[in-house]
C-alpha cells in the first residue's frame, strides 16, 4: 500500500512538473517589438568577441545610411581576450540598451565568441518589460534563441551592424524591421545564383511544401545549446541553419547531434544557408558538403532547401524567430507569413 501511493504522488509531480515546464513557448506569450523608424536610436553592442576600430566605424556608418541616430554601449571598446570585455560588462551593456527608454532596437555590431556565457544571468524579465527589436546572427544565435524561448519576445536573425550591406540586404532589412508587411517572400536572389563556387548552388535536397513556427541559426551555436537549458525543440519547426568554415565531417557531427538532442527529425521542414567555406581539405577522405547534407537530411520525410539567402555572405535577409512562415522547397521559396513587428 505504501509503495502504491508513493507511486502515484510520483506519477501526479511528473504530471504537475510538465504542466510547470518552459521548455516550449506559448504561443500566449508571443508578442512583438514595434518597427524601427527613421530617426530611432539604435544601440550597438558586442555581446561576443572584441570589435575592431575599422569594423566598429563601419557599424556606426552602416545604422547611419539606414537613417537611425546611434547610441554605442559603456562596455563596447573593452576588450578580454577572444570576447568584448568580461561576461559582467557585456551583460551590463545589453541589460542597460534592454531598460533604455530611448533606445528603439538593439544591434550586434559583430558576432565572434562569448554569447552562450551571457545565457544564465540574462535578465529575461528586464527583457520582457521592454521589448525591442534584437539583430544579428552568427554567435549571436544564442541570445535569439534563449530569449525568444524565456520570454516570448520575436527575436531577428539578420546581418551584424558591421556587415557589408548591399542593396539586397538593405531592402530586407527595412522590409523586415522598418516598413512591415503582412507577407514577405523570401527566394534565392540572382546575386547569390550568379556565383561559381559550389557552396553557392542552391538545391532542393527534398521537395515538398511544409508550415511551422521559424527557428534556428548558426549550426555551430545550434549544436552548443544542445543538453543545456536553453536547447532548442525543433518539433514541428520550420529550421533554417548556416555555417562558416566548416569541414563537411564537422556539419555531419552536428547534424547528428541535433538529431539526436533537438528533435530534428520531428520538424516541419528545414532552410539551410550558404555554407561558406565548408568544403573537404585536400587529399583527405570525405563526403563533399552537399553529400553529408543529403546523407543526413534526404531521409527525414520533410521539405529541405540549400542556397537560401543565411549565413555568413553579404547578400542575407533578416529572418524573425518566432512567426509562422511557410517553406515551398521545389520553389526554393520561404514566404514570412506575418510581420514580426508592430
Amino acid at each position: 500500500m505504501q509503495r502504491r501511493k508513493f507511486v502515484q504522488q510520483a506519477a501526479l509531480l511528473t504530471v504537475m512538473a510538465g504542466a510547470c515546464s518552459t521548455t516550449t513557448t506559448s504561443t500566449s506569450r508571443l508578442f512583438r517589438p514595434r518597427r524601427l523608424r527613421s530617426g530611432d536610436l539604435i544601440g550597438l553592442t558586442t555581446p561576443g568577441s572584441y570589435i575592431p576600430d575599422g569594423a566598429l566605424e563601419k557599424a556606426v556608418k552602416n545604422a547611419e545610411s539606414l537613417g537611425f541616430r546611434v547610441k554605442l554601449s559603456k562596455n563596447i571598446r573593452a576588450k578580454r581576450g577572444y570576447n568584448a570585455g568580461t561576461d559582467a560588462q557585456r551583460l551590463e551593456d545589453l541589460h542597460e540598451l534592454f531598460a533604455d527608454k530611448e533606445v528603439a532596437g538593439i544591434w550586434c555590431a559583430r558576432g565572434g565568441y562569448g554569447c552562450t556565457r551571457l545565457l544564465p544571468k540574462l535578465d529575461y524579465s528586464l527583457i520582457r518589460r521592454n521589448p525591442k527589436a534584437l539583430i544579428g546572427y552568427s554567435d549571436v544565435t544564442a541570445l535569439l534563441l534563449a530569449i525568444f524561448r524565456e520570454t516570448g519576445l520575436i527575436t531577428f536573425h539578420g546581418p551584424v551592424a558591421a556587415s557589408d550591406l548591399t542593396e539586397y540586404s538593405r531592402a530586407r532589412f527595412k522590409a523586415v524591421l522598418m516598413e512591415p508587411q503582412q507577407e514577405i517572400l523570401i527566394s534565392i536572389p540572382e546575386a547569390l545564383t550568379s556565383q561559381v563556387k559550389p557552396e553557392y548552388q542552391s538545391k532542393t535536397i527534398r521537395g515538398g511544401k511544409a508550415s511551422g513556427v521559424l527557428s534556428g541559426g548558426n549550426l555551430s551555436l545550434l549544436a552548443s545549446l544542445a543538453g543545456t537549458p536553453h536547447s532548442p525543440d525543433f518539433s514541428g519547426k520550420i529550421v533554417f541553419m548556416e555555417d562558416v568554415e566548416e569541414r563537411p565531417y564537422r556539419i555531419d557531427r552536428m547534424l547528428t547531434q541535433l538529431r539526436q538532442a533537438c528533435n530534428l527529425e520531428k520538424a516541419a521542414g528545414i532552410v539551410m544557408g550558404v555554407f561558406i567555406d565548408c568544403l573537404p581539405e585536400d587529399d583527405v577522405p570525405s563526403l563533399t558538403l552537399m553529400e553529408t547534407l543529403e546523407d543526413q537530411l534526404a531521409g527525414l520525410g520533410i521539405p529541405v532547401v540549400y542556397g537560401m539567402p543565411v549565413g555568413h555572405i553579404s547578400n542575407q535577409c533578416v529572418l524573425p524567430v518566432g512567426v509562422s512562415v511557410n517553406l515551398n522547397a521545389d520553389q526554393k521559396t520561404l514566404t514570412l507569413s506575418e510581420s514580426g513587428v508592430l
